[in-house]
């Protein structure tokens, strides 16, 4: 039982206690009967303890073919971190083509450009090209 049946049974047998002086006699003569014929036959629980016998095979995960359980499980753990390993794989060769890329594009506007060669040892147009990468 849970709390909520725990709690519905203590207002129940409450309600029932407080108007237990205004029933007749012959009524609680009755009730008393029927709980005694009710725990004569209420079953006597016996404390032996249990033997059970279990085959090696029959725990949970101990299946050695190709869908046991503990397989499964192993997969279950070991698929989402293989796709996220490849997943930030994939986004780092993205992000270093894309740098590959604005260099190039950088180095061709920069050549294809008609600077003079005092252009290029100036430290503002270095500091440019440093922001730039």
């Amino acid at each position: 039982m849970n709390t909520d049946d725990l709690n519905f049974a203590y207002k129940v047998r409450h309600a029932l206690n407080e108007h237990l002086d205004d029933l007749p006699a012959s009524t609680t003569d009755r009730l008393a009967q029927a709980r005694k014929l009710a725990l004569a036959r209420k079953k006597v629980h016996v404390e032996a303890p249990l033997k059970v016998r279990v085959s090696k095979n029959a725990l949970v995960g101990a299946g050695t073919g190709f869908f046991s359980f503990s397989w499964m499980t192993r997969m279950g753990v070991a698929l989402p971190l293989l796709v996220l390993v490849g997943g930030l794989v994939g986004i780092y060769q993205y992000e270093q083509e894309q740098r590959v890329a604005d260099l190039a594009e950088l180095d061709a506007a920069v050549l294809s450009d008609e600077l003079p060669l005092s252009a290029y040892l100036d430290h503002g147009f270095n500091a440019y090209l440093n922001q730039s990468e």
